[in-house]
């Protein structure tokens, strides 16, 4: 392991390319803390192992000079010291795999629990029943009982298909580690569309948890444009306009995001659907 960094009881933020990333908000987020706190990589798990290149496929870059070079999938853990924080963090983003799931989530327990990691925070994103007009849903999930009390989360009772971000969760419980989840809600009607908006709402919700200022500035600006271009969308459209009107009422109805119960079965219901 290169440049090994020498941490104080990291929390380790992860998230993956893939069908957990709607709208490419928690890779955006992800890389935003990489950003904002100048985290330094350090590791990097092997594509080799991992991935039907078939479907992942490599990429041909051209250099300055006009060589060619391939760039394949990556998963890179960055570290950085977190001042005014009792805890540093560590941040892997990469792309979920389609092979050897259990090797590749155990390795990632394994360098966890060498930093001595105190919480393993797993980013998604998932299609809803929700506005771009209103407040981002954010809907945190653990398995640890006691870390949702902690942390006001909502306890894992889901069943049936998962992705990778599951799979790890395993790892960690086998390993001793504590875990958890933060998934944002994206608009049904724009799945499609890159959302700065959820992305904004995964990188605030963790600056609570962290208890630290994270800038956002560029976020925000970006969830402006997003807001306005998606208002232009469905102005354009009646049946789209009558579907955000009623979802506009039943938010400003309730004056909250919805209910964790309702937040737990449109999650469910999204990975019963990938």
């Amino acid at each position: 392991m290169a440049n090994r960094p020498n941490l104080r009881r990291p929390l380790l933020v992860m998230a993956f390319e893939g069908w957990n990333d709607a709208g490419d908000a928690a890779t955006a987020s992800a890389a935003h803390l990489v950003e904002h706190f100048g985290a330094e990589p350090f590791a990097d798990i092997d594509s080799e192992p991992f991935y039907d290149f078939s479907t992942t496929r490599p990429l041909v870059r051209l250099d300055g000079a006009g060589g060619r070079r391939i760039e394949w999938p990556t998963n890179q853990f960055t570290a950085t010291a977190v001042e005014g924080s009792e805890r540093d963090l560590v941040v892997l983003t990469g792309v979920e795999p389609q092979l050897k799931w259990r090797t590749f989530a155990e390795e990632i327990a394994s360098v966890a629990a060498e930093f001595d990691v105190a919480l393993v925070i797993t980013l998604g994103a998932l299609i809803a029943d929700v506005t771009h007009s209103r407040p981002t849903t954010v809907y945190g999930t653990s398995n640890d009982r006691a870390l949702c009390e902690q942390l006001d989360l909502e306890p894992s009772n889901y069943e049936g298909p998962t992705g990778i971000v599951g799979v790890v969760h395993q790892a960690c419980q086998d390993a001793g580690l504590a875990s958890m989840s933060l998934w944002a809600a994206v608009p049904s009607y724009a799945p499609h569309a890159r959302s700065p908006k959820a992305a904004l709402a995964l990188v605030q919700r963790l600056g609570e948890m962290m208890k630290v200022p994270i800038e956002t500035g560029l976020l925000e600006r970006e969830t402006g444009d997003y807001e306005r271009q998606l208002s232009e969308l469905v102005a354009g459209d009646n049946d789209t306009s009558e579907y955000v009107a009623r979802l506009e009422h039943e938010y400003d109805s309730s004056m909250r995001p919805e209910s964790a119960a309702a937040m737990v079965e449109e999650l469910e219901q999204f990975l019963k659907d990938q």
